[in-house]
Formats: structure tokens, C-alpha cells, sequence
């Protein structure tokens, strides 16, 4: 049997069809333009699903069901999603608007659960009991698996660790509060702290890195100016990797997960990323002088990761 994966994004619907093994054997994406109103998405999202399905000659009766990974926060039990402030839907029964077009079971969570759900299943956290997957992308999206299912506490609303507090009164969240981990250690922050170094610092060469135009700052950017030898930017990466490394800190002492995986762009970086931060956590978590330790290691599903935790989405 096979299911259908759907990664709901404001940009763009990517959706699979997924063997039982969590391999995908097709896939395709199609904009959202959500400004259309939610009817129009699903329907949209129903199309890709019943395009991909005919290219695969796959037959509906042999797909067991058809999972959707959406940012926000859901009602899994009814399949609907409640809020999201990027595609404007609010109260949407995700599930009953599917059902129009599949005779299928439709199950809903949240988009950092179900990339959580792909790593603990085939991905960097597999044959583990408990894991926790971290995304340092726009914002810090998280996800914590416990015997292979997705940890959402009594309201769906659980492990948005991206939004524990890090800095007392520190730095503004889109969340509405101030010092959160994702103020700290997402991509963005990231940029914000690199932007800033090179405003205080004309003759860094993270002028050069970004061709002397602060918008082109991406995450690569400070690490790019280190290696081009810019104490400026040594100083900006290893302030953010402090920054991650003391959230990472806090996640191992709380949930005590076989494996963290961490995943987003600013992870193509590599051991330069990584070591330090196994260091810091080694230094600083609760357990330092315990066996079996947490192990700290890079998110291996990538762009796929949505696709796949969704169609592995089950009651």
C-alpha cells in the first residue's frame, strides 16, 4: 500500500505518493497563492494528489490514506486547522474539504511535527525512542517523538521550543514576547546579527562577503567572512552557535532524547556547526557526567521531510 504526503506551505503545496517504507516514489509542487481563499488550495492540493497518482498508475484503492503537514496549530482529531498567520486560514476542516475528493482517511499536524515524524521513522533519528528534530530556518520550527509518535500534548499545541525563553527581555519574537530561542538562533536572527556587526564594524570583511550590500546577508554570510579570516565574523559565529548550543542545552534537559537532529540551511556548515555546539552541550547539560548521552547530529531528510512524516501521519 501506498499514502499520499502533503507539505502545506505559504509558498508552495509539494505533495508524494509514499511507499510503506517511507520511500517517495513521486512528487511535485504547485504554488499555493493562499490569497485565493482556502477552497481554492484544497482543491488545488486534491488536483497534484490525483496528477501524481495517475503518472505513478497508481490505483486510489491502493493508497491506504493521505496525510497533510500545515504550519499552525491543529485539531488532529478533527482534521482541522485552527489558526495560521501565514495562509490566513482559520478553523479549516482540512479533512472534510480532502474527503470531497478522496474516499481516504485524512490526518493533519503541524509541519516541524511531521518533519519530526520523517527523521524518527527513516531519517537521522531512526530506531530511536525518543527524538527531538530542530529547523534553524525564518523561525525555529520543532518536533519531539515519543515511541514513534508525535508528542502535541492535550491541545496539539506542545513543543514549540523555538518560543522557550533564552534571554530574559531580550530580543523581540514574532511571537508577541521577548527573549525566545528563535529570536536567538533561527536564520534570521542570525542575518540580524550579522548585519549589525558589519554596521559597528566598517572594515569587516563581511562587507566584502555581501559585495558591500547588507541585504544580500544571508546565513552563510558570517561564515563566509571567517574564512575569509574576519575576527568580526568569527566573533558573530561563535556568539550564534552559543546561542543554539544553550537552547540545544535546555532541550536535553527537559526531554532527555536519544537523538536531536538539527536541520535548515545554516546546517550545511557542517563540523564548523557542529562540534563546537557537541562541545557546548557536553560542557553544559544537567546529565554531563551520565551515560547513554543525547547525540546531537544533522537532519538527513531535507526538503522531503514534510512530504514524508505527513504520509506517515496515522490517528
Amino acid at each position: 500500500m501506498y499514502s499520499i504526503g502533503i507539505d502545506l506551505g505559504g509558498t508552495a503545496i509539494k505533495a508524494g505518493v509514499v511507499d510503506e517504507l517511507g520511500n517517495i516514489v513521486i512528487k511535485d509542487k504547485v504554488p499555493t497563492k493562499s490569497e485565493r481563499g482556502y477552497e481554492a488550495v484544497i482543491a488545488d492540493m486534491a488536483d497534484l494528489c490525483k496528477r501524481l497518482l495517475g503518472e505513478a498508475n497508481i490505483d486510489e484503492k491502493n493508497v491506504s490514506r493521505i496525510g497533510v503537514g500545515c504550519p499552525g496549530t491543529p485539531d488532529k482529531t478533527n482534521g482541522i486547522l485552527i489558526y495560521n498567520n501565514n495562509l490566513g486560514m482559520r478553523n479549516v476542516n482540512i479533512r472534510k474539504e480532502l474527503q470531497k475528493y478522496f474516499n481516504l482517511p485524512v490526518y493533519i499536524d503541524n509541519d516541524a511535527n511531521v518533519a519530526a515524524l520523517a527523521e524518527s521513522v527513516c531519517g537521522a533519528s531512526k530506531n530511536t525512542s525518543c527524538s527531538v528534530t530542530i529547523t534553524l530556518g525564518t523561525g525555529v520550527g520543532s518536533g519531539v517523538v515519543i515511541d514513534n509518535r508525535v508528542y502535541s500534548g492535550f491541545n496539539f499545541a506542545a513543543a514549540e521550543l523555538g518560543h522557550h525563553t533564552l534571554v530574559m527581555d531580550g530580543e523581540a519574537c514574532t511571537c508577541g514576547r521577548n527573549g525566545c530561542y528563535e529570536a536567538y538562533a533561527s536564520a534570521t536572527a542570525l542575518i540580524s546579527q550579522t548585519k549589525r556587526a558589519a554596521l559597528l564594524n566598517k572594515d569587516s570583511l563581511i562587507w566584502k562577503a555581501c559585495n558591500n550590500n547588507l541585504d544580500n546577508i544571508s546565513a552563510r554570510t558570517p561564515f563566509e567572512a571567517e574564512r575569509m579570516g574576519d575576527k568580526v565574523a568569527k566573533d558573530v559565529c561563535d556568539t550564534y552557535i552559543k546561542y543554539v548550543g544553550e537552547g540545544l542545552v535546555n532541550i536535553i534537559n527537559i526531554f532527555q532524547p536519544q537523538v536531536i537532529a538539527i536541520g535548515g540551511g545554516v546546517c550545511n556548515e557542517g563540523e564548523r556547526l557542529l562540534n563546537p555546539l557537541k562541545e557546548y552541550i557536553e560542557k553544559y547539560k544537567y546529565t554531563r557526567e551520565e551515560t547513554p548521552a543525547s547525540t546531537l547530529v544533522i537532519a538527513q531528510m531535507g526538503n522531503d521531510a514534510g512530504i514524508v512524516g505527513a504520509a506517515m501521519l496515522v490517528e
